[in-house]
Formats: structure tokens, sequence, C-alpha cells
């Protein structure tokens, strides 16, 4: 575990770069009408070849590109943005290069830290372009909710293994959740710093409820903060890969629920899921 640090209390933003487009612009264009603060902006780039984001940082003030030396998946280029941080910064947001602010968004969530003193993560309501609010504020996945999620989820959307899970019923309000959204994080960076960030083993997906569920065992709250609002276009590199993804993702939940599994008692079940999410992401990549 990293030393105990005492943090000052300026903000930086952490967004991953791999080749964003136009997205990254509107990006920091909707950022500068989030905040009434002027947060230092990290481009931590997994290697980029549209240019934008070296454009970004020779374009605007208080915008540092990154490199992170390589495609190391979104959390360990999260890591290394962080890594950038002086220790005046004490409030650090990871986000998605592909959201836009909504005017005074990333305020309302430092605000909700206030009301929060033992808050390690927030997250805001996440809009598609559509108008649809994502279920951004989870449960954690148990072996039951996971199986009927992953079963079911496709065919029959509304099943209770997905609603209890997605916290579908659930209001719409101010409330702790099990996990929520890496696509846009506010982080307390000493609880960041306690669970010794994201995991480096996921290169993309679960990191974030990986990450939920040890801020929550250090003793952390992770808040769901629906005033605060953002709207997450999404996609854009990932869909350039989306069969590489899918079984990203599979491969995610095994290591998750696998890591909450462990020894011989949990053998079978390990190799029962391992040979279902095999068989799931097979039928899907066709």
């Amino acid at each position: 575990m990293t030393d105990a640090r005492t943090y000052g209390d300026e903000l930086a933003v952490v967004t991953v770069t791999y080749s964003p487009g136009e997205t990254l612009g509107r990006f920091l264009d909707t950022l500068e009408r989030a905040t009434d603060r002027r947060p230092r902006v990290i481009l931590a780039d997994n290697g980029s070849t549209d240019g934008e984001p070296e454009r970004a940082a020779e374009e605007r003030a208080d915008v540092d590109f990154v490199p992170t030396g390589g495609n190391l998946g979104y959390g360990s280029g999260a890591n290394r943005g962080v890594a950038q941080l002086s220790s005046e910064y004490g409030w650090v947001v990871i986000a998605n290069p592909d959201l836009e602010w909504q005017p005074g968004s990333l305020d309302e969530l430092l605000a909700a830290a206030k009301r929060w003193p033992r808050g390690g993560s927030f997250g805001p309501l996440i809009k598609e372009p559509g108008g649809e609010v994502y279920p951004s504020a989870r449960m954690l996945p148990s072996i039951g909710r996971g199986a009927g999620h992953a079963v079911f989820g496709k065919v029959w959307p509304g099943n209770p293994w997905t609603r209890a899970y997605q916290q579908s019923e659930a209001q719409i309000t101010e409330r702790p959740a099990g996990w929520l959204s890496g696509s846009c994080l506010l982080l307390r960076r000493e609880a960041f710093d306690s669970v010794d960030g994201f995991d480096p083993r996921y290169f993309m997906y679960f990191e974030d409820v990986d990450l939920g569920d040890r801020l929550r065992r250090k003793g952390w709250l992770n808040i769901y903060v629906p005033s605060a609002e953002v709207m997450h276009i999404g996609g854009r590199s990932t869909s350039k890969a989306a069969k590489r993804m899918l079984l990203e993702h599979h491969r995610s939940a095994y290591r998750y629920l696998a890591d909450r599994h462990r020894g011989p008692i949990w053998a079978p079940l390990r190799l029962a899921l391992r040979a279902a999410l095999a068989i799931r992401a097979r039928i899907e990549t066709r």
C-alpha cells in the first residue's frame, strides 16, 4: 500500500485518450463550464494516432499531453495520469474523453464531497445521446445477480437479476452505491491512494467495479450525485475493436468474480463460470 499523504485542495482532470477524434474538443470545451475552478487536465495517452491529444495540449492552457508508452488499458492509463500530479491536487476526476459536461456539473460533485466526508468516489447522472439515463450507480455483482444478468440481460432486459444489479427501481437520488461508472468519477485522492488506484490487471471493463468494491472494503463510500449531469457519447475508441472489447469484457467479468471466490472450495464454480462466459463470448462475437 502507498504511504498516506496529505493533499491540497486543487482539482485535476485525468482522461485516457486513444485516438479520441473530435469528441476530445467537446469534452474540453464543456469542462470549462462545468466548474468555476481552473483544473489541470492530464491527457494520459495510450498511443493515439489521430493527433488530437497533442493538438489539444498545444492549443489550450492547463492541458498536458502525457504519453503512457503504449496501450495500457483504461485503469493503468488513468493511474499513470494521476501519478503525474503533485501533492497540491487532492481531488482528481477520471473521465472518458467522449463526455460532454453540463454547466456546473463538476462543482455539484465537489459540493457533494463536502456533504459526505467518507465519500471516496462521486459519480454524476449519466445520460446517453438520446436522453436515456444510463444505470451508472449499481449494486456490486454477486454470482447470482451476475449469472442472471449475463444469461438473460440481452434476451429479457427486464429480468429481476438485471433490475437488481442495475438498481433500475432505485430512486434517482443522492445515495451510496455499490460502485459507480468509471466513465466519470470524482475521486478523493486520499481514498484512491488507499487502494493503490485501479488494478492494472483489468485492461478494460470491471476496473470501476473492482475499484468501487475495494474502496468500500477500506471504509469509503461511493456516492451517486444525480444533481450533477454529463452526457456520454460513447464508444469511439472501443467501437474500432468491438470483438476484442467483447472478449475483454468477459475476461474481466471472470477475473472480478474469481478474485472474490478463491480457494479449492470454489474451484468447480470458477470452472463453470469460465466455461459459461467463454460460450457467451463465442456466441456474441459471431
